[in-house]
């Protein structure tokens, strides 16, 4: 059983997170509402992490069908949990991300698979002598359902690459556009299958416009008219949005592969990148989850984007991570602004604590900036103690 902390927007949670999700089936203000799942669990490495300062951060250690038994019985919560316009994404490596998109299809409908992401992780490597180089990781985007929250994201054009596929500069203005068809393949009976300036559409093919929306565009200058007579509209690279994102991103790498300062927390994602997954699959508002929120980069990047979200690790270095990064600020995918006054005065527990059913224990937080509550369940003296150590640090 888990408490609440009065009103908090926001809710961070300390614990197993199968049985937390479990619970928040029974929360009428959670179920059915989070708009955006993103999670980054273990990538069944077999590996113990740590943070900068040799504290575990978590353990890696399950493997084969255990791990996927693990992933799949959350994934079915997170599926009930999840809006019907909602996203997930699930991020792996190269170890289990083929196995988990069977696990994928069979839970959320194959028809509901959007995207298989591959992002370009860390610089070349260069003491793989026998392999290729492995710089690159997955993140599995799937939709409950066929309508669902996107906000195609763009990139800006670069002057190189714009000059290229805008080659043309309009004279008269000093535009820059280029040349596409007015026609489309497929043929049509209505309006955009008849003669205009008294020329059929090519065989197969109906005019993209009207006749009269034609007429209009070629009066506003943005048809050009070549010297055999053949029309073609101008696209402007100023009306252009950007280039449309791709499925593979080599933008986003991860802090601790790069020779720049992190949290400390060993498997720190890009903000960047984050940023991009919440802002093309929520709105301002919305509920974003993480159930494998480490060092709390989902939260903070959501939060900063104007969104409510939800974390859940059951590490108290993970915890303790994102009790700083909310109270001190952190530069961007940098150390903690530890020389700067914090943003809250003073970090601290309520008086007493309230024991639950089946001998767990909550301890809220009254405020952390934003205004959220932590919540805890089964926490060991030891746990208790480091996690009360970190509020005090703070």
């Amino acid at each position: 059983m888990l408490g609440k902390v009065g009103d908090a927007i926001n809710r961070l949670y300390y614990g197993d997170n199968q049985p937390i999700l479990a619970s928040l089936l029974n929360d009428a203000t959670i179920k059915q509402q989070i708009k955006l799942i993103y999670i980054d669990p273990p990538f069944a490495t077999k590996s113990i992490f740590q943070s900068r300062h040799q504290q575990n951060a978590y353990q890696d250690l399950l493997f084969g069908s255990h791990y996927l038994e693990f992933l799949r019985h959350r994934l079915v919560l997170l599926r009930e949990i999840l809006a019907d316009d909602g996203s997930i994404y699930l991020h792996l490596d190269e170890n289990m991300a083929f196995q988990a998109k069977i696990i994928l299809d069979e839970i959320f409908g194959q028809s509901n698979f959007r995207n298989w992401i591959t992002r370009k992780k860390c610089n070349p490597k260069n003491y793989t002598s026998h392999t290729y180089g492995n710089i690159s990781d997955f993140i599995l985007f799937y939709t409950k359902s066929k309508n669902y929250i996107w906000n195609r994201p763009f990139e800006a054009w670069t002057e190189e690459r714009a000059k290229k596929e805008y080659e043309y500069i309009e004279p008269e203005t000093g535009r820059r556009y280029k040349k596409v068809p007015i026609h489309a393949p497929g043929v049509r009976n209505g309006e955009t299958g008849k003669p205009w300036r008294g020329m059929m559409p090519p065989p197969g093919k109906h005019w993209q416009f009207t006749p009269k929306t034609l007429d209009e565009m070629d009066a506003r200058g943005e048809i050009f008219w070549s010297k055999n007579g053949n029309p073609r509209r101008k696209v402007y690279l100023d009306a252009s949005q950007g280039v449309p994102v791709q499925d593979i991103w080599l933008d986003y790498r991860d802090a601790h592969n790069q020779n720049i300062k992190v949290t400390g927390y060993p498997t720190e994602k890009n903000p960047e990148l984050l940023a991009r997954v919440i802002q093309a699959s929520s709105n301002d508002g919305d509920l974003v989850l993480d159930c494998f929120s480490g060092s709390g980069t989902t939260l903070a990047v959501a939060d900063e984007l104007g969104r409510r979200w939800i974390g859940i690790d059951n590490s108290v270095e993970a915890i303790s991570t994102t009790l700083n990064r909310f109270a001190r600020g952190s530069e961007r995918m940098g150390d903690f602004v530890s020389q700067g006054k914090p943003q809250v005065e003073q970090l601290s527990l309520f008086d007493g604590y309230e024991s639950a059913n089946g001998g767990n224990f909550i301890y809220p937080l009254s405020s952390i900036v934003k205004n959220f509550g932590l919540y805890a369940e089964v926490v060991r003296a030891g746990d208790l103690h480091s996690l009360v150590r970190s509020f005090m640090e703070v």
